[in-house]
């Protein structure tokens, strides 16, 4: 062997090692950088899911009737899941002809604008039928921004990620919804404790909307920072064409996959949002149990599911994603009843418990999910895909859950009946599981 020859071997060595290295480098940067702007878009919609248990419904709604005007504040919340699938429509058109990268983007401008301008806006008081008037067109514009932002962040991570490690990075994005809550809880608990109950009420509750001014600067600083996924840049040199209105192909390739995806994911964000926004309004007008409590309580629960998202992960890349997800909604059916009967017995330290082991059930469903939904659909369509099933089953179960909750419980008043319909909902998520493929070993690049 020459020594040319001698010197070029451990050259290609070290550039072939190099080269995995530096894709799992970019691969973790986009996954941050999909992760920082899912916090911030899920930071606005917590901020306005707890002010609207709070305050929102006298501010914007009088009636003379607390529940009457907290209804009214929930409806403006159902309001925005509305109009999420006209985000993951219009969102999913422009990230699957024009990328990802460009559609996250303008979904996070358009959350930002929208939420600084719920903290700007004028009360009944002063303003009249003008306030829940614009009240509910910025509630419509996160939505349509929300709807465009889980499928992008979940694909550009995704799509970057190492071979076998596909769930794991989809995952991180998968946990902007709790850290947003919680990010969001460490504005609201301190401005409470220092406003005040009536300070809060009287005005101080605009702060955590007015902050997300500087939150959305640092988020679009990030994702422009980051590069464009390699499948979509493969495919969009390549021969298949993505069709002009993405949606309607997708209706038409691949309806039964896309109605077990929304039915898969739709007891998941029933218990979500139940626990995170109608338990806290729930639990402290209702009940009787100290806001603090219950916004202790679930951010706690938030926390902890937090720290078990990568985990999960993890073992969904080693053993598939079908059992974990099985596991996860198999548990939140059986768990459901005493999850949401826990705060009958109006104790912190238990509702607190019960809540924690609700949501790490709740992971081992929605952990997963990231994957396995895009999973689902070709790249050609997967943007829309992702976005539709995911974005529907949110709306289904968690846009019209409070409103539901609320109503069930004028009509049987125990925080059971909760549990009951939260068990269903998780037992429809179950049999959609059973019957969509396991899609761990999908080429990815297709």
């Amino acid at each position: 062997m020459s020594d040319t020859t001698r010197d070029a071997a451990p050259a290609c060595v070290a550039a072939t090692t190099a080269a995995p290295a530096a894709q799992k480098s970019a691969a973790s940067r986009v996954a941050v950088a999909s992760l920082i702007g899912t916090i911030i878009e899920y930071y606005d919609f917590a901020v306005y899911g707890t002010a609207a248990a709070l305050v929102l419904g006298p501010a914007f709604f009088p009636s003379g009737n607390a529940t009457l005007s907290t209804l009214a504040a929930f409806l403006t919340f159902a309001a925005a899941f509305l109009a999420r699938p006209v985000g993951a429509v219009l969102f999913g058109g422009i990230g699957d002809r024009l990328g990802r990268k460009r559609a996250l983007i303008l979904a996070l401008i358009l959350m930002g604008l929208s939420t600084v301008g719920v903290g700007l806006l004028p009360t009944y008081e002063t303003a009249g039928l003008v306030a829940p008037i614009f009240l509910v067109v910025l509630r419509l514009l996160q939505g349509v921004s929300l709807g465009g932002e889980w499928g992008g962040a979940v694909l550009l991570a995704a799509e970057h990620a190492p071979p076998g490690r596909r769930a794991l990075f989809a995952s991180i994005p998968q946990a902007g919804p709790p850290l947003g809550f919680l990010l969001s809880s460490a504005v609201i608990l301190p401005t409470l404790a220092v406003a005040g109950k009536d300070g809060f009420a009287d005005g101080a509750w605009r702060i955590p909307f007015l902050l997300s001014t500087v939150l959305v600067v640092i988020g679009l600083w990030v994702r422009a920072r980051v590069s464009e996924s390699p499948v979509f840049e493969q495919r969009s040199t390549g021969d298949a064409a993505v069709p002009r209105f993405p949606l309607g192909a997708l209706i038409k390739e691949y309806p039964g996959r896309l109605l077990l995806g929304i039915g898969a994911a739709v007891g998941g964000s029933a218990l979500y949002y139940l626990t995170i926004v109608y338990s806290i309004s729930y639990g402290s007008a209702t009940l009787g149990i100290a806001q603090t409590t219950m916004l202790t309580a679930t951010s706690i629960a938030a926390a902890v599911s937090v720290a078990t998202t990568v985990p999960v992960a993890r073992l969904a890349d080693r053993v598939g994603r079908r059992p974990v997800m099985i596991t996860g909604a198999a548990g939140c059916a059986l768990w459901a009843l005493p999850m949401f009967g826990s705060l009958k017995t109006g104790n912190g330290i238990l509702i607190t418990g019960a809540f924690t082991i609700g949501l790490v059930l709740f992971t081992l469903l929605f952990s997963p999910i990231a994957a396995f939904l895009p999973e689902l659909f070709p790249a050609r369509l997967r943007y829309t895909g992702a976005s539709a099933t995911f974005i529907l089953a949110s709306t289904l179960g968690g846009g019209f859950a409070p409103l539901v909750a609320t109503w069930l419980n004028t009509h049987w008043q125990s925080p059971f009946v909760l549990g009951f319909y939260v068990g269903a909902l998780c037992l429809v998520s179950l049999s959609c599981i059973l019957a969509l493929p396991e899609t761990r070993d999908v080429e990815f690049g297709r």
